[in-house]
């Protein structure tokens, strides 16, 4: 950690696209139609061990990190000073969860704009360097084929009806080549265009676009979009109204997406003195999907036993939710531990920023790939309860991986 961080916030014109400003592959981003931070340089980093204790140990590090620093705010709104970009992963037993403090910071909201600039060490930015394209790309199975993975849908079906647990989410991966090194830049580029909707992020080689917002903190304000039950856009306006219909009636969709709202419930409502969640789903259309969506919003109490607890300590509280891991929720990360066949990593879990009022936007890192020079890991998965069908999940599954695959592709 350095020994103290000198941090300036000026306001600014008007950047037009946060994107194109970016100058070079390794970016930080949260972006939604066109607001939202961009980041580049590292004035700090930090990547945590496994263990429940990941996010506390994160916070820790972060609070020793803001206090000592030296800064001067002439903008003063939530995302302005000091800003830690933050992904964690999804599983405490798995290593790799990382809080990275840019060396400069780009914001625009509501009509606003402004630059930060941290000074750590002496070290200079790289230039600026050209977006490129990454050419041809190759794609295979990861972790678990087709098959294979339909397979594992069907024995959580049956643990399930046999009365093991009431929800699990399964994911699958697969792998991409490409003939060149991926531009994180261009894959953002092409997501925040066609998903203006979600959330375009980018944090330590994990990009995508999520459409669920974990949890928004502005000062004692709390939001969240609950997202759980899909399907497919339809050719047509009127094949698109019917699939939307049949979901807002579909049993098996309703009472996966009713495990997920109880436990953002569950986790806000100590919390809050003031906590109102719409009383039934509506629908949310993206590009590709369409999701049943609730929205939540609350009131931090006003001097709760522990201190008011900041947006990263809210994305702590909520994770994991049914809509990434099932009910209950540890019944539901053994069987996803014995099943998946792989570790997920920092998919499906909190992704976001947070500033040093304790302001921030978490989402779940879903719709998204780890970017590695050529190489790209992308990620789906689909919530499973009694009534699913293995078949019907792996379409699901399939139009998940869409967004990702066409920003690679071009």
């Amino acid at each position: 950690m350095p020994d103290s961080l000198t941090v300036r916030t000026v306001p600014v014109a008007d950047p037009g696209d946060l994107l194109a400003r970016l100058p070079y592959p390794a970016a930080l981003a949260w972006i939604r139609r066109g607001e939202g931070l961009a980041g580049w340089g590292e004035a700090a980093r930090v990547t945590l061990p496994a263990g429940e204790d990941r996010f506390t140990a994160g916070e820790k590090w972060l609070r020793e990190l803001f206090d000592g620093a030296r800064s001067t705010d002439d903008v003063k709104v939530p995302g302005s000073g000091p800003v830690a970009f933050g992904s964690f992963t999804f599983d405490p037993a798995s290593d790799g969860s990382v809080l990275v403090v840019p060396r400069v910071v780009l914001g625009r909201r509501a009509g606003r704009a402004w630059l930060t600039t941290v000074t750590g060490d002496d070290e200079p930015l790289p230039a600026a360097a050209p977006v490129t394209a990454p050419g041809e790309v190759r794609w295979s199975d990861a972790s678990r084929t087709a098959p294979e993975w339909e397979q594992a849908v069907a024995a959580a079906v049956a643990r399930i009806r046999a009365g093991d647990l009431r929800k699990v989410v399964l994911a699958r991966d697969l792998h991409a080549c490409a003939d060149r090194d991926i531009d994180v830049r261009l894959v953002l580029t092409r997501l925040a265009a066609r998903y203006p909707d979600c959330y375009t992020f980018s944090c330590a080689g994990l990009a995508g676009a999520t459409p669920e917002l974990l949890i928004r903190r502005s000062g004692d304000q709390v939001r969240s979009l609950v997202l759980a039950g899909t399907v497919p856009r339809g050719g047509t306006a009127a094949q698109d109204d019917a699939l939307g219909a049949a979901l807002l009636v579909s049993a098996k969709n309703v009472e996966e997406h009713g495990y997920a709202v109880a436990d953002v419930r569950a986790a806000l409502g100590p919390l809050c003195d003031v906590l109102v969640a719409e009383p039934r789903p509506s629908l949310l259309r993206l590009a590709n999907v369409q999701h049943l969506a609730t929205r939540v919003r609350g009131r931090l109490s006003a001097a709760p036993a522990a201190g008011v607890p900041t947006a990263l300590a809210l994305a702590a509280a909520l994770h994991p939710t049914a809509a990434v891991c099932g009910t209950p929720a540890s019944a539901a990360m053994d069987l996803i531990r014995e099943l998946e066949g792989m570790d997920r990593g920092r998919y499906a879990g909190p992704v976001g920023w947070v500033d040093a009022q304790g302001n921030g936007e978490w989402g779940i890192a879903l719709r998204c790939a780890e970017l590695d020079g050529r190489r790209a890991r992308l990620f789906a998965g689909c919530g499973i309860v009694a009534g699913s069908d293995p078949a019907a999940e792996l379409a699901e599954a399939q139009t998940k991986f869409r967004p990702v695959l066409q920003a690679l592709e071009g």
